[in-house]
This record gives structure tokens, C-alpha cells and sequence, in this order.
């Protein structure tokens, strides 16, 4: 019988390594693709007027955030513009979208908080160093469209979770009063609930509904309008005019603080290597998400270079840690408003940052002013708008597994981490997607003659089809569902001979190859010949490197397995003493 095997590999180890060293050339080819080039500003020429027009809209719209989310890491109002600041032009010069504005986000907050509370404010330079470090790591090796494996529900998951834990988070700039002690969001919001004295509450609160109520107002009116600035200046008099006794901003600065490298040693590094690489993965999950968010607003724009975005936030994080400010992202609230508002190129993204920068130092006794609680009341808004409850009864009544997957990722973005949170709902996913494949994946009993791609086949006599078993294996024979092929191929079929086709086979993993030579073994044992017909190469590859079977049990087509097992079972046959070819029984 031929023997069908494929030919052995013959590369040396010296060719091995040639190839080896040709793979990672062309990979160390390609770096320079992470670095900004003329191309990045095509077509700038005729859209001066709007990319300006649309940066300052955005840096309007990115003042309160970035006052709000710096209070509310813990880290303070200036560390929030130096990062809005710094990572706005670094991220947009550096990166690999064109429509993206980065800076200071909710979710960075979230993070920030507990690692804060360990390790001290004054860590989180060095924090956003290290975060902006591996963050080019990852970008260097190409694991950019990792995120693209990401199933949406996890993604709505973990954008709603994201926002339940931003409005908890304000309860006690809102409030007036200390944050809880735990580490919890939903501990430590308990906690503000249980210490506020409800007698001076009522202040910070009426602030709070004010600027909530003026966001509600303007949102429908026109899409346009800075609505959580209005809203803060508006609490802003407010709280001056009535002299309303709460807590203020305080003095910022007039310029951007000289750079400087972060403290460190090797024990310290050690310590925060665990928050680094959760900022860190963060950084990289929020950025590619709200790319590829904007690449679906803007079609004609040239969709983002997921590695070299990395590298631009990388980029942007070490920029931002040299400067004193927190770790960055990018920011899809404000990105949203820059597609919105015509910018198609990275100067709006710049321009944004400039913005803020005028704004500040020129009104910096003025935004001094501002009450905390107003800014509560921005990323309260920022966060309702987050929690899109029909979206959310739309996901729990799709599948079982696309509502399992969305409900874990929020539960344990709440109650969790952002990061495991993540994890956790692609892991729920893809244990759902191998449930679905194995499900799909059959063995199938067929009858003589069988219609194959060759014709009708019958070759078979009527003695013979008395005596064999066809089975088609369809789908995938992997590890999700190998002990379910054994005991369905070793069911009771009576039969001497077994024919295991697999030309419909689309995956087969060495579980797979492990679980067809168990079966066949059994088989052979009960004294059944068995016949594999119709694997691919790579198939073939696999199950001959784990002696699945042997060459003569495996056939090409379905006639010649048919002759293989005529043979084989008329080689059987004992004669008339008792005697068959192989020997005495």
C-alpha cells in the first residue's frame, strides 16, 4: 500500500537558525513603520481652518475632564492637565490613529485609586514610566490586534461596569465628605454613606444636581456644545454668588513643571511591577478600543496602526511620568467629540492640548475657583452616559452566551478588577465558543453508496457492506470534544471493519489525534480493522507525530480505503483447516 505520510522536515540546525534570523529581520524591517512620518499629515493643507476649529472645541470639552479625573485619581487637578497636556500632543504625534485624543480617562482612575492608597501619590510618575515602558515592549513586538480577539460584550461589559465605579467614585467630593477606607469602590462608597453628616451634605449636592440638570438640558439642543464646561462655570457662579461654603480646586499652576526622572531602586521596582503592568495593559485595552471606535466613525480616514498606537501611548506615558502627571489613555468621550466636530488629522489632537494649556495658565485664578463638587457633577454625567441600559437589555436577550459573558464582565469590573474583569469575560467567551464548536462537531454513520466529490461510490460488494461501519467525522476533533468522538465511534455496531473518514475535518489538535488513536486502539483490541481516509496534510502531520495510526491504515479517497479494508478483512478469512494468512487462530 502507498504510504502517505508526509516527508519528514530536513532543515539542519544551522538552516533552522538562518530561517530564525530571517524571521526576526523582517520583523526589525518593519520597526520603522512605528514612527511618525510626512504621510501622517496628507491633505492637512486644505483643512487648516477645521482641524483648529475642531482641537479647541475638544479642548473645551477636555478642560473639566481633565480637572475631574486628575481630583479623582487622587493625584490632583495639576496632574490631570499636565497629562491631558503632555499625552494629547505626544499620543497624537506618536501614535497610529489619526482621529484619536488622548489623556487622563475614568477608567485609569479607577486603577489608580487603590494603588494610591498603597503606594502613595507621589509613585504614580514613576507608575506611568513603567507603564510607558512595556507599553512599547508591546508595541515593539506586535501584539497590537491582540484586541481585536476582544468579543463585544466584554467590551460593553466592561465600558458600563466602568462607569457604575465612576459615579460611585464621586460620592464624596458630591457629598463633602472623607472617602471610605476600603479598597472597594463599593466598600468605599458604602463607607461615605455611612460617615456624611446630611446637614452639610445638601451643599455639595445642590452644586451636583445643578450641573447635572444643565448637562440633561443642553445635551439635546446641539451635540456641539461644551456642555460639562457650561455646566461648570454655571456651578462655578453659582457657588460665588451664594458663597457657598465647599470645597474648591484650589491654586494650579501657571506652566508645565520641568521633567524630571522619577525616584526608583530595584526593591521599589519590584513592588510595583504588578500595578505597572495592569496600568499598562489598560493603557493598551482602552487606546486600541477607542481607535478602532473612531475608525468605524470616520471611514474615509485610514484606519489605525494597532502596534504603532502602543508605541505612541508608550510614548505618551513616559512623557507624562517625566512631567509629574498620572498614567494615560485614550480618551473615546473626547476622540467621539473631535470626529464629531470635522477633525480628520493628528493636529486637532494637538491642538486640543495647546488649548488647554492657554486656558489654564492664562485663567489659572479663575479655575482655582471651581468647586470640586461641580467637578463630581461632570464625571457623574460622564458616567450615566457610560450606562447604556438598553443596550444592555438588548445583550441579555441575545444568546445564553453573549448575556453570561456581558454580565460576568460587568459583575466583576464592579466588584473586581478592570484587568482580571477583562480577562475573566474573554475566557468566558471562548469557553462558550469551544462549547459552540464542539457542539458543531459530529460523527456522523453513512450508508453505501456515498455521493463524494469523485461521483458515487460503490465499490463495495454485498458481503462486504455487511461486515464495515462508515463514520464522517464533520467539524473539529480537538480537546473540547475528544472524549465524546471515542465513545461515539466505540459504540456497538457489530461490525469487522470500520471506515473513519475525515475530508470534513476542519481542525484537529493533538488532543484530537490522541483520542483517534485510543479509539482505534480499543477497536483494534475488540478485533475491528479500522481505516482513516481523507485528512490534510497538517492533519496528517499531527496524528502521525503522536503514531495515531499507522501509514496502511490510511487511504486518500474512499474507494481505496474500501480495497485497504477488503483486503485486510478477506486476509482474515479462515480456510477450510481452520488456517487464515496470518497463521494458525
Amino acid at each position: 500500500m502507498t504510504d502517505y505520510r508526509p516527508e519528514p522536515p530536513t532543515n539542519t540546525p544551522t538552516e533552522a537558525l538562518l530561517e530564525a534570523g530571517q524571521t526576526v529581520g523582517h520583523h526589525l524591517r518593519s520597526l520603522p513603520a512605528l514612527l511618525p512620518r510626512a504621510a501622517d499629515y496628507a491633505g492637512l493643507g486644505k483643512r487648516w481652518g477645521t482641524e483648529l476649529l475642531s482641537g479647541a472645541t475638544v479642548g473645551v470639552v477636555a478642560l473639566p475632564l481633565a480637572l475631574g479625573f486628575g481630583v479623582a485619581s487622587g493625584a490632583g487637578a495639576t496632574a490631570g492637565i499636565v497629562t491631558a497636556i503632555v499625552a494629547g500632543i505626544l499620543a497624537a504625534v506618536f501614535g497610529g490613529s489619526h482621529l484619536q485624543v488622548s489623556g487622563p480617562t475614568g477608567a485609569m482612575t479607577v486603577v489608580l485609586l487603590p494603588v494610591i492608597a498603597r503606594h502613595g501619590a507621589d509613585k504614580i510618575p514613576l507608575l506611568a514610566v513603567m507603564a510607558g515602558v512595556l507599553l512599547l515592549v508591546l508595541a515593539v513586538a506586535g501584539l497590537g490586534r491582540a484586541v481585536d480577539l476582544i468579543p463585544w460584550p466584554v467590551v460593553e461589559g466592561f465600558t458600563m461596569g466602568i462607569g457604575v465605579i465612576i459615579f460611585l467614585q464621586q460620592l464624596p467630593l458630591a457629598l463633602g465628605t472623607a472617602k471610605g477606607e476600603s479598597e472597594s469602590t463599593l466598600g468605599s462608597a458604602w463607607e461615605t454613606l455611612a460617615a456624611t453628616d446630611w446637614t452639610k451634605a445638601w451643599l455639595p449636592l445642590l452644586v451636583v444636581a445643578l450641573v447635572l440638570a444643565v448637562n440633561l438640558a443642553l445635551t439635546p439642543i446641539k451635540r456641539n456644545v461644551p456642555t460639562a464646561l457650561v455646566a461648570v462655570v454655571i456651578g462655578t457662579l453659582v457657588a460665588w454668588a451664594f458663597n457657598l461654603d465647599i470645597e474648591r480646586i484650589g491654586a494650579l499652576p501657571t506652566g508645565l513643571p520641568m521633567p524630571s526622572v522619577p525616584t526608583f531602586d530595584g526593591r521599589l521596582l519590584t513592588s510595583l511591577a504588578a500595578p505597572a503592568l495592569a496600568i499598562a495593559a489598560l493603557a493598551a485595552l482602552e487606546s486600541l478600543l477607542s481607535a478602532r471606535v473612531a475608525d468605524g466613525m470616520a471611514p474615509s480616514v485610514p484606519r489605525t496602526n494597532p502596534d504603532r498606537e502602543l508605541f505612541g501611548q508608550g510614548v505618551a506615558n513616559l512623557g507624562t511620568g517625566l512631567f509629574g502627571g498620572i498614567p494615560a489613555t485614550g480618551a473615546i468621550a473626547r476622540t467621539a467629540v473631535n470626529v464629531r466636530s470635522g477633525g480628520r488629522t493628528r493636529v486637532s489632537a494637538v491642538f486640543h492640548s495647546i488649548v488647554l494649556a492657554v486656558v489654564v495658565w492664562t485663567l489659572a485664578p479663575l479655575v482655582s475657583q471651581v468647586p470640586l463638587a461641580a467637578l463630581a457633577g461632570v464625571l457623574m454625567w460622564t458616567a450615566i452616559r457610560m450606562i447604556n441600559v438598553p443596550l444592555g437589555k438588548r445583550i441579555l436577550l441575545t444568546t445564553r452566551a453573549d448575556r453570561t459573558t456581558f454580565l460576568l464582565t460587568l459583575v466583576a469590573t464592579i466588584a473586581l478588577d478592570l484587568v482580571i474583569a477583562v480577562l475573566l469575560g474573554v475566557a468566558m467567551a471562548a469557553m462558550h465558543s469551544l462549547r459552540h464548536m464542539a457542539s458543531y462537531s459530529v460523527v456522523r454513520p453513512e450508508h453505501l453508496p456515498v455521493d463524494t466529490a469523485e461521483g458515487l461510490v460503490d465499490v463495495a460488494s454485498d458481503e462486504l457492506r455487511a461486515k464495515i461501519a462508515l463514520y464522517r467525522v464533520d467539524g473539529a476533533l480537538f480537546y473540547g470534544n475528544a472524549r465524546r468522538f471515542t465513545e461515539l465511534v466505540l459504540e456497538e455496531n457489530g461490525c469487522r471493519g470500520v471506515i473513519l473518514r475525515f475530508h470534513r475535518l476542519q481542525v484537529m489538535d493533538a488532543s484530537g489525534a490522541d483520542a483517534l488513536k485510543q479509539a482505534i486502539l480499543t477497536l483494534t483490541a475488540q478485533g475491528v480493522t479500522v481505516i482513516v481516509q481523507g485528512m490534510t496534510d497538517a492533519q496528517l502531520q499531527t496524528a502521525y507525530s503522536l503514531r495515531a495510526f499507522a501509514p496502511d491504515q490510511y487511504a486518500a479517497s474512499l474507494p481505496e480505503a474500501l480495497m485497504a479494508l477488503d483486503r485486510a478483512l478477506s486476509d482474515d478469512e479462515p480456510d477450510a483447516d481452520g488456517q487464515d494468512a496470518a497463521g494458525v487462530h
